[in-house]
């Protein structure tokens, strides 16, 4: 079976309170002695420095700034202005360009390397302090742990140079403290790339939730206006096809007459059958589309629940199901009432129609994919798909009622290792190798149903496999 596990990038709804996350104790135990490890070292590390505490003092100002002033332009005069207040240094920083030569972010000083001369990567490259005619030069580097994050590679994962002079009166010791500076600016550089890259990203989303609606969503509503044009000629179809059978029954002695009302009947069943097949395509790609590209999802930044009064049989499961059963029937799976548990299409519920829909869409591609024949007693050997529901009484354990909506096919039973993991991301059954799939489905009905404040489940049986979800039953008033 397809899944994972459903998480919007690993971080918490901005909505929800931050919920601890589950750790088993063990694994608690090793991060506890990992952080303490380097702790200790740390300690260690900056009793080797042996920084004086003015800067120690400059350290903690520039991290200060650096989060106090937002803009690149900020940090770079944040950069080249510090030393020359605390140490009376003057300071040059360059930003690397495409052709691994240097440009000036911002100067203070006379640079070594005129205008119009490049300042190559070599030059810099080295983690160790340059010092070239009385200017002392130092790489400045990205964090290799996040380097993936920007929208660029850095060469040797250098973003760019500090330049501070005069520099030949510098000790061993003042030219460490400012390797120390270059690597805080390297990651408070590499920090405002990353926002400015989030940023870019969050405007084009902008841009494109607009020409969705422009693009997509709006065009798409003209198909109504083509379905009831095509509808009113399957209709005209229809008259004709009565006027040639009452013609044809008035000429009982013209067989062509006849003949013509038998062909005419014959196209307008296949028009109709087609029309409709087509616009229920049509109706379910709409909502589809329309509720995958909400204009809320993308200003929130995750999937918005639009809740309504619905009949859940009528409204989310027979629909999908119509889409699924020529398919059922094509792969030899027959639909298996007999289970118990179909929903009566009376009792309604409130939901967000257009995302459980796509639920039970997904479940039902899976069931297409993996259903497998099975043997049952007095039977013969079939393939088969089941579906219902049932009321629970207190499933989350808090008063309230819940209703259990299942989707069942036959075939072996998942074994427990691969059941404990459908949710898992990226996981894929061993059952899916030879069959078409992202992974993606069941991460999708799990999202959906905790959004809906619900709960996943998957139960073997002897015939064949169980995929339900349980939601809290609020009904339609």
């Amino acid at each position: 079976m397809d899944g994972t596990d459903g998480k919007l990038h690993g971080y918490p709804q901005v909505d929800e309170p931050l919920r601890p996350r589950r750790i088993r104790a063990d694994e608690d135990q090793e991060r506890t002695r990992t952080i303490s490890r380097r702790l200790h070292e740390k300690i260690q590390d900056y009793n080797d420095y042996n920084f004086t505490s003015l800067e120690r003092t400059a350290l903690n100002i520039f991290f200060d700034l650096a989060q106090e002033y937002p803009s690149l332009d900020d940090l770079y005069a944040i950069v080249t202005t510090m030393p020359q207040v605390l140490f009376d240094l003057r300071c040059n920083l360059y930003l690397l360009r495409k052709d691994l030569t240097f440009a000036p972010a911002r100067l203070t000083c006379e640079p070594l390397f005129p205008s119009g001369e490049a300042i190559r990567l070599e030059d810099v490259q080295s983690c160790r302090p340059q010092c070239i005619r009385d200017h002392l030069f130092l790489p400045i580097k990205a964090n290799l742990e996040l380097i993936g994050e920007l929208s660029f590679q850095p060469e040797h994962g250098v973003l760019g140079a500090l330049e501070v002079s005069p520099a030949d009166n510098l000790s061993g010791h003042q030219r460490l403290f400012f390797q120390k500076f270059a690597n805080r600016i390297g990651f408070q550089l590499h920090n405002k790339f990353t926002v400015l890259k989030n940023q870019e990203h969050i405007c084009f989303i902008r841009s494109l939730v607009q020409d969705i609606g422009h693009n997509v969503i709006v065009p798409n509503m003209y198909f109504k206006l083509f379905f009831s044009r095509l509808k009113s000629r399957v209709q005209k179809l229809d008259r004709i096809q009565k006027q040639a059978q009452q013609t044809a029954e008035q000429n009982e002695q013209s067989p062509f007459i006849s003949e013509l009302s038998r062909d005419l009947a014959d196209l307008h069943t296949e028009f109709d059958s087609l029309f409709k097949e087509i616009l229920s395509h049509y109706e379910q790609t709409s909502m589809f589309l329309e509720t995958l590209l909400r204009r809320s999802h993308f200003e929130q930044g995750r999937y918005v629940l639009e809740p309504r009064e619905c009949n859940l049989l009528k409204q989310i499961i027979q629909p999908q199901l119509e889409r699924f059963l020529p398919r059922f029937r094509e792969a030899g799976i027959e639909l298996d009432l007999t289970l118990g548990g179909v929903p009566d299409q009376q009792i309604c519920m409130v939901a967000d129609v257009g995302l459980l829909s796509q639920v039970y869409a997904n479940l039902f591609s899976n069931a297409e994919k993996y259903t497998e024949s099975v043997q049952r007693p007095n039977e013969e050997r079939r393939r088969f798909v089941s579906f219902g529901w049932e009321m629970l009484d207190n499933p989350f354990q808090d008063g309230r009622r819940g209703i259990k909506l299942n989707v069942f096919s036959s075939g072996r039973p998942l074994p427990a290792e691969d059941a404990a993991q459908l949710y898992t991301a990226g996981f894929r059954g061993g059952n899916s190798s030879n069959r078409q799939g992202s992974g993606h489905g069941l991460a999708f009905v799990k999202q959906v149903v905790e959004l809906h404040g619900g709960l996943t489940g998957f139960e073997a049986t002897e015939n064949g496999n169980n995929f339900y979800f349980i939601l809290p039953f609020e009904s339609a008033r």
